[in-house]
């Protein structure tokens, strides 16, 4: 298992027209965290002008898959995305831990 990270870039039109898309995304996004496909998700704060998505699985495909049918991309909210292998090394989860051996 890897974890690769899905950045999403927001219009400044993201805030007001989010609300007719939400439910339809957030269902998105809970059916593949029931999968155990997505990991965490949200908007980025101060200021709402991304999000970042944490994905685990085998391909980067998992993540872009994802983005490619969500209702905020598919309706213009996202401006660009991407994503990114993330080389995760400390925590319960880490795909490869470093230095677990801790006291």
């Amino acid at each position: 298992m890897k974890h690769f990270l899905l950045f999403y870039d927001v219009g400044p039109d993201f805030l007001a027209r989010r609300a007719s898309f939400r439910d339809a995304h957030l269902a998105k996004a809970w059916a593949a965290h029931d999968r155990r496909e997505l990991i965490l998700a949200g908007a980025l704060a101060e200021p709402v002008d991304g999000a970042a998505l944490l994905f685990a699985g085998n391909s980067a495909d998992i993540a872009a898959s994802f983005a490619r049918d969500d209702p905020y991309v598919v309706n213009g909210l996202v401006t660009r995305w991407r994503v990114r292998e993330w080389t995760t090394v400390v925590g319960d989860g880490a795909a490869t831990p470093i230095g677990a051996e801790r006291t």
